[in-house]
Order: structure tokens, then sequence, then C-alpha cells
């Protein structure tokens, strides 16, 4: 039983979201609104917002909006929002489910030396969210279907930069 323990603690395996591979001199990381290069209005608004209070809820960071005042600097830039149908009701020939994507360019530099911690120009979040088939409820839907996948967004965004994955 002892070997099988040393064994799995020397292997690298961790609870999720309990890892941190950030040097230990970040202890504030400012995250200024991301960019919106798509014609997706205030998305960037949102998965900016959602990505704060993910760092805020479950990691030890302080978190400020100016650059200046801040260990690390994450930034990042919206390149794309799509969303495609994937279930369809069979009655109606209606969208049930939609696939969202959205794909993201990532940065979190060191404002001292400028060192890169995390970056990827390719950060893609995938996820399925369900439509109403009541066409009356349909609109009052997509704000909190918007603030869902931006909370889905930012926790594994959150993640990676502080998991390095």
């Amino acid at each position: 039983m002892l070997v099988t323990t040393a064994l799995l603690d020397g292997c690298g395996y961790h609870v999720a979201g309990k890892s941190d591979s950030l040097p230990r001199n970040i202890h504030v990381i400012a995250v200024p609104a991301m960019e919106n290069k798509t014609t997706s209005y205030r998305i960037e608004q949102r998965l900016t917002t959602a990505t704060v209070h993910e760092f805020l809820a479950k990691t030890p960071y302080r978190v400020v909006p100016d650059p200046a005042n801040g260990d690390a600097v994450l930034r990042g830039k919206v390149l794309n929002l799509e969303a495609v149908p994937l279930l369809f009701d069979t009655k109606t020939g209606r969208a049930t489910t939609m696939l969202i994507t959205v794909k993201c360019e990532v940065t979190l530099e060191e404002r001292e030396s400028g060192k890169i911690l995390y970056h990827t120009d390719n950060f893609l979040f995938r996820n399925e969210y369900e439509l109403s088939t009541d066409v009356k409820s349909f609109f009052e839907e997509q704000d909190p279907a918007l603030d869902r996948l931006a909370q889905d967004f930012a926790a594994r965004l959150v993640a990676a930069v502080t998991e390095n994955y």
C-alpha cells in the first residue's frame, strides 16, 4: 500500500484546480478587457468579467484591471465566435441544441521581466447549449445562455493559465 501511494505521489497526478505553476512572485494579475475581433456585441465584456470572477473564486491571486498594477498581465483577443445547430426538433425542424465555439488568443506575461508565462493563439472553447423550442421564451434565454458560456469559458481559461496545460 505504501509503495502504491509513493508511486502515485511521484507520477504527477494532482487534483485539478489545485496546482499552480505560476512563479511565486506573482500575487496580482491584471486582467484588462479582452479585445473583440468578432461581430458579436459585447462578448469580450462577458468573457472578461467571467474570467475575473473565476480568478477571484478559484485562485489566491488578487485581480486588477490596470496592467500597471499587476505582477502579471493576462491579455486576450476574441478571434471567432461560432454557433451551429447540433440537434433539431423532429416536429418543427427548429434547432434544440447549439454547438458554440469560441477561439481566442491569450497571453499571460510577467510585467516586470516581460517573460511570457502562458501563450496560445488558438485557445478553443466548445460547448453544447440547449435552446427552448418555445418561441416566446427564446429571446429571454439569450443572455443567460451567454453568461453560462462565459462562465464555462472562464473556468477552462483560468485552469489552463494557472496549471499551464
